[in-house]
């Protein structure tokens, strides 16, 4: 079925239900309102992963300078894939990926270019970007699996449910995502921190699964409202549940 413009609306087969059809309802990825999703979701990954550069301490929580950013990227995917489907959360997860390396590469070069004689900061230009390429791998490998399984997990929920149950797809995608990206994540991003002994990793792996866990649970109900208000205005996705 395909809606009236743009792209072709992405549906998953129906499955009956006590006599009637549940269907797992989703708009065009054409919409300007996925783009600006999607231009949001980049610059949120790419600046994570600069404030990720930097080793964070609260008392004995180790963690690092993108912690308070890293989660707007999962709530961000569960609006693409709730709302856009699978093959729209793909995309959107190749293209932050692709402009995040991108982003890495012009940090290369900026550190790269000769300094003016005048110009005092070229080794703290180093010592912030310079580790960033690593960081970048870590969390662009972390993130593609996690934002994957989260986006494939939230769909698969949808097909089986409809359109209720987010609440509870929210919550389910996100446990499985954030713990595949964040053993990933660290398992790479640990080293670069200055993390080199087993209670660090373990702690360091712990606080980042639980706080971005815990923050998008605690963002469930803001998510869900934002979700309903790209359902309302997305004319596609109005014009597949009327």
């Amino acid at each position: 079925m395909r809606a009236t413009s743009g792209d072709p609306v992405n549906t998953l087969p129906t499955q009956p239900t006590r006599g009637r059809t549940r269907q797992a309802v989703f708009a065009s990825a054409g919409s300007p309102y996925f783009s600006a999703v999607l231009a949001l979701m980049a610059v949120v990954v790419i600046l994570s992963n600069i404030g990720a550069t930097k080793g964070v301490s609260f008392g004995p929580i180790i963690t690092d300078g993108g912690f308070f950013l890293f989660p707007l990227a999962y709530i961000l995917g569960d609006v693409v894939s709730e709302v856009y489907g699978f093959k729209a959360a793909r995309r959107a997860i190749v293209i932050t990926f692709l402009l995040a390396a991108f982003a890495t590469f012009c940090f290369w070069v900026i550190i790269m270019l000769p300094s003016a004689d005048f110009y005092p900061g070229q080794e703290a230009l180093e010592q912030t970007l310079g580790p960033v390429w690593r960081i970048v791998g870590a969390s662009l490998c972390g993130f593609l699996v996690g934002q994957t399984l989260n986006s494939y997990v939230l769909v698969k929920m949808k097909d089986r449910f409809g359109e209720k149950g987010l609440v509870g797809r929210l919550m389910g995608s996100t446990g499985v995502g954030e713990f595949a990206d964040t053993l990933i994540f660290c398992s790479i991003a640990a080293s670069v921190i200055g993390i080199d002994d087993a209670g660090q990793f373990i702690n360091y792996v712990l606080v980042g699964f639980v706080y971005k866990t815990g923050v998008e649970f605690l963002f469930v109900p803001i998510t869900t409202l934002v979700i309903r208000w790209f359902k309302r205005h997305e004319p596609t996705y109005g014009q597949m549940l009327s």
